[in-house]
């Protein structure tokens, strides 16, 4: 399930009384949830009295909760502590109970200032603008960058290790795509070399478009000197870069999501979160949820589908070019705990920053 975050929403109670929650309880969880974004801790009611405007007793707070916890919008992760929002609270604050404005000029400069291209490639704007989200929302930013239609320089394969190897390319125009591709187990360096070598010598001011298709017809006519592997591993690297939109997918501030993990599960999921980012069909859904609506789509647990773990939620937003097609996207992916009121907007401002260099 996906929420369209519209450009300065107002606050509403449709989700909340779509949920069957009247204007006192809706207001325990929103005063609830916010206290828990800012410290991650559970919370009581003891402390949501002294926050609430309603005059409610610690006691008539306690109720709510219950009721809350009953309807499945809250948790105790111990049975004398206060409680924790779950995935279905989480959603119906994000979708109804969430207030957040727009952002301030001095913000909307700032982020600009950070995106500006002078003198840089696509790809180094665009890492830039990953960076500055994931240190914004404390959490990795994501940027699927567009596809490069400009003519290819170089490419080059580097062995990772078993099964497994890094495709380089360098296109005309400066940038630097890396892609990680499977490769036949135990195949030798001078496989990739010679692969390498054999794109090189056919590149020649081609796109990728151009080059793949001259391979395809030459593999089809028995027109080349190539092995069975080499050229397994040739149509592999073209293949990556070939088919639907998207480049390539830029990661920035992984470790934040690895901070203050102290469970190896947890780690061990994350680590599994950022194998399946290196895929490229990871970069492909990616594109797909973004396109799903108009501006801000926001993805709570396993609802995105690209990871299965609970406590990680995902913020993006697509951009477009200058003949208004969607391109690439832009976002965040942390804990379920992210600064909701301020990482949609931030978000949503900066995929209208790249479009308009886009343009």
């Amino acid at each position: 399930m996906t929420t369209h975050a519209p450009r300065k929403p107002p606050p509403g109670m449709a989700a909340a009384s779509a949920a069957g929650l009247d204007g006192r309880s809706a207001a325990v969880l929103r005063e609830l949830v916010e206290l828990y974004v800012q410290t991650g801790e559970p919370v009581g009611s003891r402390t949501l009295s002294r926050r609430l405007p309603l005059g409610l007793s610690p006691a008539s707070i306690r109720n709510v909760m219950a009721d809350l916890e009953e309807a499945g919008m809250l948790y105790a992760p111990h049975t004398s502590a206060g409680r924790l929002p779950t995935e279905r609270g989480l959603r119906l604050f994000v979708d109804g109970l969430l207030e957040f404005g727009d952002l301030g000029e001095e913000e909307r400069a700032e982020i600009a200032a950070r995106c500006a291209a002078s003198g840089r490639s696509l790809q180094e704007t665009l890492a830039e603008a990953g960076q500055m989200l994931s240190g914004l929302a404390g959490a990795a930013g994501l940027v699927v960058a567009p596809k490069s239609e400009a003519p290819v320089r170089h490419i080059e394969f580097v062995a990772l290790g078993p099964g497994r190897a890094l495709v380089v390319l360098v296109t005309a125009d400066g940038q630097v795509e890396n892609r990680v591709i499977e490769v036949p187990p135990g195949l030798p360096p001078s496989a990739l070399m010679q692969a390498a070598n054999y794109l090189n010598a056919r590149l020649s001011g081609r796109t990728l478009e151009e080059t793949r298709a001259l391979v395809a017809e030459e593999i089809a006519a028995n027109r080349t000197a190539l092995d069975a592997l080499t050229s397994q591993v040739v149509q592999s690297g073209l293949a990556t870069w070939s088919g639907g939109p998207g480049g390539s997918l830029i990661v920035r501030g992984q470790a934040r999501l690895l901070a203050n993990l102290d469970q190896l599960a947890r780690v061990q999921e994350i680590q599994a979160l950022f194998e399946r980012l290196e895929a490229q069909e990871t970069v492909l859904r990616l594109l797909e949820l973004a396109q799903r609506g108009e501006g801000v789509q926001i993805f709570i647990g396993a609802e995105s589908g690209l990871f299965d773990s609970a406590g990680l939620s995902m913020v993006v937003a697509p951009f477009r070019n200058a003949r208004e097609r969607i391109v690439g996207a832009i976002g965040v992916i942390g804990p379920t705990r992210i600064n909701y009121g301020r990482v949609i907007p931030v978000v949503d401002y900066t995929a209208r920053v790249i479009g308009r260099l886009l343009g």
